[in-house]
């Protein structure tokens, strides 16, 4: 039987965790080649961070990597004596959670035959061609893979530092040469600069750190609370921005009355929070992002309460200042940056002598200018396009990606953090894991209906297919 071949491009948590679904689902139907170009599989940006203070912000007991196995983390956690998590309430190191991850994937790493299970490679994906046989991928050495299906989970954008004075939010301060004394202006305040805040506690920096949004909102912390069973139909789905909030207000305010917290709410909202996005109309999709995001941010992506304890404890010694505040201008030079802003409500404007710039915003401002060679790759060659709103990669509801003439592909795909155009919270675990198995659950269903017959490009994308080619199979990088 010849199995086809899924190339996946990216082995942070998305990327192993599709990898791992398609083969428990269909090994004798798919093979896995895993592509990423760091040496640790499983760990993305989220989980490769050494520090122990950088907590999940998703209790244990909604962090199993198996949809239909809620207690599968906690086992694997309480069988090994890795923290101290007195129950499933807890908020384990992000670098445990990554050790988890990786420990899903190892045992289903071919020892042999490559056309068997797993394959990984520490490399780089430079180019993701389609063509009449499949799809070509290409690899930083030059050598190519020739697949059936390709599926970026390239995870979160990483950008280029714009200047000397700007530091790096995912490595540790003293990597950056960051002075301890000196003044550090972190952009943005939510839990990216939470972490951040944390790592250069734990550098001992002595100096003052002020932390810059427009809301100068920062994430409030999770509770010992239940999330409130909510039925479908009580949602007004399909209402405009304003309308969905003016109900969720009520809907809080109502429960809070009868002693519910709101947090409750807005847990219990989770399972329908894509499909809210998805019937959102797009001028509402536009406003939402504009006026109500970071408050919805701050309510919904909760810290630990532990965080919460140091972040608090570092307003009141007053080495961290929130302002809200909007960036006006940034000139960098030999001791740092001279940076012009405007408080909220403000129409004077401030300036601040700065030693450092750590930019936790986590806002892709232009999507095409990607720094990843891969998706890039298709931008170049029509195979992708930008959504309307510019939040990133345009795919179909099935995770299909989407051309430059607005058709899905029926051999290229997306999941994780890269298609949060379509789907908007899908940077969690709990939604990422349904996407995964929901992925390849209709992968393998497409192949046992047959419907994956040769592919016979249309006159519409034709001008986006490389000519036809065989490319051959490399080993381990």
């Amino acid at each position: 039987m010849i199995k086809r071949h899924a190339i996946i491009v990216g082995g942070g948590a998305s990327g192993v965790l599709l990898a791992y679904q398609l083969l428990r689902l269909a090994r004798r139907t798919f093979r896995v080649t895993l592509i990423e170009r760091r040496p640790e599989i499983g760990r993305g940006l989220a989980y490769h961070t050494g520090n122990p203070e950088h907590l999940l912000n998703v209790r244990a007991a909604n962090m199993s990597a198996l949809p239909e196995d809620p207690d599968h983390f906690w086992r694997w956690l309480s069988a090994r004596d890795m923290c101290r998590c007195a129950d499933r309430y807890c908020f384990v190191p992000r670098r445990v959670y990554g050790d988890y991850i990786a420990s899903l994937i190892m045992p289903l790493v071919s020892r042999g035959d490559a056309a068997d299970g797993l394959r990984i490679l520490n490399s780089e994906c430079t180019s993701v061609r389609e063509n009449a046989d499949g799809v070509v991928v290409e690899l930083a050495s030059g050598a190519q893979l020739a697949g059936d299906f390709a599926i970026l989970a390239t995870g979160h954008d990483s950008r280029k530092l714009p200047a000397a004075c700007y530091a790096d939010p995912w490595t540790p301060p003293s990597a950056a040469r960051i002075r301890k004394d000196g003044l550090v202006l972190i952009l943005g305040s939510g839990l990216t600069m939470a972490d951040y805040v944390l790592s250069l506690l734990r550098d001992r920096h002595t100096g003052p750190i002020v932390a810059m949004s427009r809301r100068g909102l920062m994430p409030k912390a999770h509770r010992r609370v239940p999330p409130l069973p909510i039925n479908e139909s009580e949602i007004p789905f399909g209402a405009s921005a304003s309308q969905l909030l003016h109900w969720l207000r009520h809907f809080v305010d109502s429960h809070a009355a009868q002693g519910s917290n709101w947090r409750s709410v807005v847990d219990g909202l989770r399972p329908f929070t894509q499909r809210l996005w998805r019937e959102l109309p797009i001028d509402s999709r536009r406003r939402f992002l504009e006026h109500a995001r970071a408050w919805w941010d701050v309510h919904r992506h909760r810290m630990a309460p532990e965080v919460e304890s140091t972040i608090l404890k570092a307003i009141m010694d007053r080495r961290l200042t929130l302002r809200a505040a909007k960036i006006v201008d940034i000139s960098p030079n030999t001791a740092g940056a001279t940076v012009r802003y405007r408080r909220r409500s403000q129409a004077a404007l401030e300036s601040l002598e700065v030693d450092a710039i750590v930019d936790c915003t986590g806002i892709v401002k232009d999507p095409t200018a990607t720094g990843n060679p891969a998706v890039r790759s298709l931008f170049d060659q029509g195979l992708a396009r930008i959504d309307p709103l510019h939040l990133g990669i345009e795919v179909a509801s099935d995770c299909t990606i989407v051309n430059r003439w607005g058709f899905p592909s029926r051999r290229l795909f997306a999941i994780g953090p890269l298609t949060r155009a379509a789907f908007w919270e899908i940077i969690a675990i709990p939604d990422i894991r349904n996407q995964c198995v929901q992925l390849a659950e209709r992968m393998i269903g497409d192949i046992d209906r047959g419907s994956q017959a040769p592919f016979v490009p249309s006159v519409t994308t034709s001008a986006v297919l490389v000519p036809k080619q065989r490319a051959a199979l490399v080993g381990h990088h």
